[in-house]
């Protein structure tokens, strides 16, 4: 079963890929491990991707298409995978395409998590963390026993600049001009599932388990 999820930040794919990396037995794979991977490991593509991102340029998509196809032949890869966090653009998408069917390969299922800005600017400003620990709290669902002081140290907890309300609210700017016009391009492909994601956790695991069990 070969996956993509698409959705805002914060929108959940990172919990939801999990649960189907592990009901499936098919990994997740995020181009920012990718990325990783290849930079500490030194790989050829790695060694060039570290080249753009030392000077704060976006790594070139034909670098990723090219870990892209590297990781796809991986062993684990044999029965599906979950791409998570690319394509990102229209054209990132059509070289995806052309990059699979290079291989014999196309996606069974894109998963989009449709959910309101403003239910994620909630979600996500209302995290409080205690930096040296990383431990999370939330003001709403998960608050701490004394307003914004962790539980353990006594100590203050802290937004992150990636939480504050501005920041989210940019970030949901970029995903709607850049990444949002997927949508269109997958439900041409007849490929496209929209799962209501102002849902509890286990709701949206229940419809998706049905989506896939429905391809």
């Amino acid at each position: 079963m070969k996956i993509m999820l698409l959705g805002p930040p914060g929108g959940g794919k990172g919990t939801q890929a999990k649960y189907i990396e592990k009901k499936w037995n098919i990994p997740q794979i995020s181009t920012g491990d990718m990325l990783r991977n290849n930079v500490n490991n030194s790989t050829s593509l790695g060694i060039k991707a570290k080249i753009h991102m030392e000077k704060g340029d976006l790594v070139p998509d034909n670098l990723i298409l090219a870990m892209m196809e590297k990781r796809l032949h991986e062993v684990d890869c044999k029965n599906g995978y979950i791409l998570d966090g690319f394509p990102r653009t229209i054209p990132q998408a059509e070289s995806l395409k052309q990059l699979l069917s290079d291989i014999n390969q196309e996606l069974d299922l894109a998963i989009l998590l449709d959910l309101d800005d403003d239910i994620i600017v909630e979600r996500m400003g209302g995290r409080r963390v205690h930096s040296s620990s990383g431990r999370v709290y939330h003001v709403k669902y998960n608050p701490p026993r004394k307003e914004n002081i962790d539980d353990i140290t006594g100590e203050n907890l802290t937004i992150r600049d990636d939480d504050k309300e501005v920041t989210v609210r940019k970030r949901l700017k970029v995903y709607h001009s850049l990444t949002a016009p997927l949508i269109s391009f997958y439900k041409k492909e007849s490929i496209l599932k929209i799962i209501n994601a102002n849902r509890k956790i286990e709701e949206i695991k229940n419809s998706i388990e049905t989506a896939i069990n429905h391809v």
